[in-house]
């Protein structure tokens, strides 16, 4: 059996789903957080076994701290399913209700999308937060995570599924695609499957929208910058850029880029050349900051370049306006931060700079759901269309209209025997 078929049941399923009660989906997360409190040594031995192939393989740095999963990281999940579980239920909720006539009413209230694959990196804690928001959300899941996480993802989700399904929602709402053929045999499931969300690189996520016809939703790489202003509180500078930097190398909130104010960059650039040598930075600039600090030199072209490791890009412009041009030139429309005592200019960089997430004085780490109270995120969108930013329940939603009558036709309307007469409803 393909996983075709399993999807088409699964769609069958979904709408059970998106009619079970808050509770019940409140105790689905209570058993999920109870079965992996009581399956940790298998848990964490599925993860030894692939820490130990991705050594043998030669896996990068960067892979495998996200492969890693350890207690910190379970503990970050129970934290996350506690926070879940103490959201206000995202379906159901009216959005609009208003008369057209006496006993015609309408509502817009909403709903789940249904039926939602996501494909992801080698993250374990990723499979736990996706399937948690899901079911929290009322959506089924198809679930394909990294190669390099087949053991831990597999334990996972057989943990998870039978904690739901004994939790008492309905059978067939989870389903595992292991094999990498499988990302294509999903991807035809058009009319069966009503969002595809994978998170990758940028080739990846551009392979993903080339070869579907089903809506897909994400972001292709995170290409994020502080942008050190002349008013900036040298107090705040270090410990943001290193937090920004260095605090989850691997993660596509990490800065990659810092622009500064060429008025300020004799006082700027020694500190964070300091900073930067003492934690392992390696630093790439324009000529004219490699003739300020030891950097290896890149063009314009360059700027447009997800790390994911201890090197952060390095530029002088003058003033925010410049600043804006380059990020919304070059950034991936992700997270950026400015760094000033100025609120004015704050407010224009915040204004003026086009991405999901737009800080002031913080460093771009915090573009997170779980930091944004959102209990977990599937995963982050540059869209502007339905989500953006960390994807959260709210995002996980859609709406219907429920038009409730007495017997009222169109036909009584066209003729003139009745009229509308529009009437918000609280």
């Amino acid at each position: 059996m393909g996983i075709k078929e399993d999807v088409m049941k699964m769609k069958l399923v979904s709408p059970k789903l998106a009619a079970s009660s808050n509770e019940e989906r409140n105790a689905a997360l209570d058993a999920i957080a109870e079965a992996l409190k009581a399956n940790t040594d298998e848990i964490f031995a599925a993860n030894h076994t692939d820490m130990e192939n991705a050594d043998a393989n030669g896996v990068t740095h960067a892979v495998k701290k996200r492969l890693k999963f350890d207690e910190g990281k379970l503990n970050a999940c129970l934290e996350g399913l506690e926070q879940l579980k103490g959201l206000t239920d995202p379906l159901g909720r009216t959005l609009l209700k208003r008369e057209l006539d006496e006993g015609l009413v309408l509502h817009k209230v909403t709903c789940p999308i249904g039926v939602i694959g996501v494909i992801f990196e080698a993250r374990p804690d990723a499979l736990v937060q996706i399937a948690s928001l899901c079911i929290k959300s009322g959506n089924c899941a198809i679930l394909k995570g990294g190669k390099e996480t087949a053991e831990s993802n597999r334990v996972l989700f057989r943990i998870i599924r039978d904690a739901v399904t004994k939790a008492g929602l309905p059978e067939g709402i989870l389903l595992q695609a292991e094999a990498h053929s499988e990302i294509d045999e999903l991807l035809s499931c058009e009319g069966y499957v009503d969002l595809i969300i994978p998170r990758g690189s940028n080739a990846f996520v551009s392979y993903i929208m080339e070869h579907t016809k089903i809506p897909v939703m994400g972001h292709a790489d995170g290409v994020c910058h502080i942008y050190v202003d002349k008013a900036y509180d040298e107090a705040k500078l270090v410990p943001i850029v290193l937090d920004a930097k260095l605090q989850y190398t691997a993660a596509c909130n990490a800065v990659e880029t810092l622009l500064i104010d060429r008025s300020v960059a004799d006082k700027v650039i020694p500190v964070l050349s300091q900073a930067f040598g003492e934690n392992g930075i390696k630093v790439r600039g324009t000529a004219e900051v490699t003739k300020l600090i030891p950097a290896e030199e890149m063009g314009e072209a360059d700027f447009h370049k997800e790390y994911l490791e201890p090197v952060v890009s390095v530029k002088l412009v003058s003033g925010v306006e410049e600043a804006v041009e380059h990020i919304n030139r070059f950034g991936s429309h992700h997270t950026d931060s400015i760094l000033t005592e100025d609120a004015d200019t704050a407010e224009y960089f915040q204004n003026m700079v086009d991405s999901a997430g737009v800080y002031w004085n913080c460093s771009t780490r915090f573009s997170d759901g779980f930091r944004y109270g959102f209990g977990a995120e599937v995963g982050i969108s540059t869209s502007k269309l339905h989500a953006r930013g960390p994807v959260g329940l709210d995002g996980l939603v859609t709406y219907k209209y429920k038009l409730y009558g007495h017997g009222q036709t169109v036909g009584q309307y066209a003729s003139g025997e009745k009229q509308f007469h529009y009437k918000e409803l609280q």
